[in-house]
Formats: structure tokens, C-alpha cells, sequence
């Protein structure tokens, strides 16, 4: 009597179990994981491809960036047929190591050709743009581009940050920047080299309305050998867009004076 009466509540159980599943939703926060698209993430400060050894090597960053398969790469201080790095246009070059789309948006005339950021992009770069922001110590800008997602259509865009250089300008350059942006529904990533630590005042304003992927224990990015600080990152909003899947600072001392940071998401349609 007493095994039959539990064989006939685990049978209501089992019954009752879709009608509830399907009631409470995907058991993911809210994301139908299903429907979303799966983006990698690569943020790189490649300090011109100088490594801390003092060579410049552009094809063990690309190495680096293979070797993680990011769909998308916010690269910082990149030069562009500058004499102090034999001429290369590096954003172009690290498109062809890597086999991703590039672009290139330029801060300031350098050495005979120009000093900037870019993005790589396995898919196409739409309605690309380099947002001047207000200048600090340098001229800074945000390199923006749309890409459409693969398996929703759904757009996406991605900006590049390299926020410089004392406080006041660097929040200067972030309210501007968001500004300019302004508050459509194109889920958006912002990623890169903020040069500011959790707290700051960038960082409190910025996490207002972005949320800043949290790194876990091992964040700090700067320098790359014995790190102190904590100053590069992925941000995105809106939040109910995302599912963070998994994220990690790169353990790589010497191609670098910053660690990379990378970051899996899940972009759902809506």
C-alpha cells in the first residue's frame, strides 16, 4: 500500500511537470538560451604590439587571439603606418593573421601615419564609426561598429573604449560617449581599456546604466606581469539582452603590458 501510493504522487509529479516548467519559464534568468546567439568576446590593450620584453611581435598577439576564437576583439593602442613600428598598418595586419574583419579608428596623426584603436569582427562590420570624444592629455575616440548576429539576425553593436587620462577627463570622455550613443534598443557591448579601477568615479557612473561584467577573483589586468589594477572591461546593456556564460582575465605575461580579458555571452532577440 505504501509503495503503490508512492508510485501514484511520483506519476502527478511527473504529469505536473511540463505544465509547470512551461509556467515558470526557461530556468535561466529570464534568457531563452535557445533563441540567442552565443558572442566571445576578446578586450586587448596590445600596447602597439610591444611585448614587456621590448620586442614588437604582432604574430603572437594574433596567436593569442586565434588561439581563444573571440567572435569580436576591441584592440587598444594600435598604430597605423607608424614609424616607431616599421610602417604596418596594424589593425589591417592582425585582420589577415587573425582572419576577422577590421577597422581602424584613428586618435591622432603619429610618427608619419596615425595612433589609434581598432575592432575584428568575424562577420561583417555595418555602419562602422570612430566617436571623437573630448580630448584629455591625448585625443580619444570610440570606434563603434554594428554586426548581425548568425543564427537570430538580430543587430549587435560593439564600441572599443580607451578611456585617458586623468579622472575628470576620462568621465568627460564616458558622459560624452554615452551621449552620442544615446538610448536606442540595439543591445550594445563596451569593451576596453577604461584606465579605471572599481569605485572610481568612471566606473560608479558607468555602471548606472551598463553592467560591468564581474571578472571573479582572479580581475586584475594591468600590468600584465604582477598585476596591480584593475582597468580593462566588458560592459553591455541592457542587461535583460545578456547572459554572461563565462568570463576570464588571459594569463599572458610578455606580448602584452595589459592581460586580455575574455568574455562568452548569450545575446538573445529580445
Amino acid at each position: 500500500m505504501r509503495s503503490l501510493r508512492a508510485g501514484g504522487l511520483a506519476g502527478i509529479i511527473a504529469a505536473m511537470l511540463p505544465i509547470v516548467l512551461a509556467a515558470c519559464g526557461p530556468a535561466t534568468g529570464g534568457h531563452d538560451v535557445a533563441a540567442a546567439d552565443t558572442v566571445r568576446v576578446l578586450a586587448y590593450n596590445i600596447h602597439h604590439g610591444e611585448g614587456m620584453d621590448s620586442v614588437v611581435d604582432l604574430a603572437r598577439i594574433a596567436k593569442l587571439i586565434r588561439d581563444v576564437r573571440p567572435d569580436l576583439v576591441a584592440v587598444q593602442e594600435v598604430d597605423s603606418v607608424v614609424e616607431r613600428t616599421g610602417g604596418v598598418d596594424q589593425a589591417a595586419e592582425l585582420g589577415s593573421l587573425t582572419k576577422l574583419n577590421a577597422a581602424f579608428g584613428s586618435f591622432m596623426p603619429y610618427q608619419g601615419g596615425a595612433y589609434g584603436m581598432a575592432i575584428l569582427s568575424r562577420w561583417p562590420i555595418a555602419r562602422f564609426e570612430n566617436i571623437r570624444l573630448p580630448d584629455g592629455d591625448e585625443p580619444r575616440s570610440a570606434l563603434s561598429g554594428i554586426v548581425e548576429l548568425p543564427r537570430t539576425g538580430a543587430r549587435l553593436r560593439f564600441v572599443g573604449i580607451h578611456l585617458y587620462r586623468t579622472e575628470a577627463e576620462r568621465l568627460g570622455q564616458a558622459r560624452s560617449l554615452e551621449e552620442q550613443l544615446g538610448s536606442d534598443s540595439i543591445p550594445t557591448l563596451l569593451a576596453g581599456d577604461f584606465n579605471s579601477e572599481p569605485g572610481t568615479a568612471v566606473m560608479e557612473h558607468l555602471s548606472s546604466a551598463w553592467r560591468i561584467v564581474d571578472k571573479g577573483e582572479d580581475s586584475l589586468t594591468f600590468p600584465s606581469y604582477g598585476p596591480e589594477r584593475e582597468i580593462d572591461y566588458v560592459l553591455l546593456r541592457p542587461s535583460r539582452r545578456f547572459q554572461v556564460l563565462s568570463e576570464r582575465v588571459l594569463d599572458e605575461p610578455v606580448a602584452s603590458d595589459h592581460r586580455p580579458i575574455l568574455v562568452e555571452l548569450a545575446v538573445t532577440r529580445r
